[in-house]
């Protein structure tokens, strides 16, 4: 109970919090929207761009190109982060850098580049799937929510 209720600060603790709000810098909120907003609004100019590359170079048709676009993008995504570069991008551009495919190839990166050291098996795999897992999870019961609604819709239809 006592862990919940407020603990009171005492007057060099208030004073200290006075002194750090004074000083805190102001957080330029409109930038940084339009940041991540510019962002990943080019991210996906540019997935579109690639995906349009397939279709007019290789022969795909436009539902064929998806998947190797999305597999060029994880590739631009990973390579980008083991070169220290994403994460230069993504602490100027904030969220916009979180679009899904991209976001995700850079956090999978990220955790496999951090844990090297442990080694490959449990280091690398063990911890990058840590947090592929809970997204590999909701994927499936995504899509089986998906097809059970798809079903039972074209039965009535």
């Amino acid at each position: 109970m006592a862990n919940q209720k407020k603990q009171k600060l005492t007057p060099t603790q208030q004073q200290y919090q006075t002194l750090a709000k004074k000083h805190e810098p102001e957080i330029p909120f409109i930038s940084r929207f339009l940041r991540a907003f510019f962002v990943g609004g080019l991210i996906c100019v540019i997935a579109q761009g690639i995906q349009e590359c397939f279709i007019r170079f290789f022969d795909f048709n436009e539902k064929t190109a998806s998947n190797p676009t999305v597999a060029v993008l994880i590739l631009i995504s990973v390579l980008l982060t083991g070169l220290g570069v994403y994460d230069r991008i993504a602490q100027w551009a904030g969220a916009g850098t979180a679009v899904p495919v991209t976001g995700f190839a850079n956090s999978i990166a990220s955790a496999a580049l951090e844990h090297k050291s442990e080694g490959y098996v449990l280091g690398v795999g063990g911890n990058m799937f840590k947090l592929a897992g809970s997204v590999i999870v909701f994927g499936v019961f995504a899509a089986f929510v998906i097809g059970v609604i798809r079903t039972l819709i074209s039965m009535g239809g």
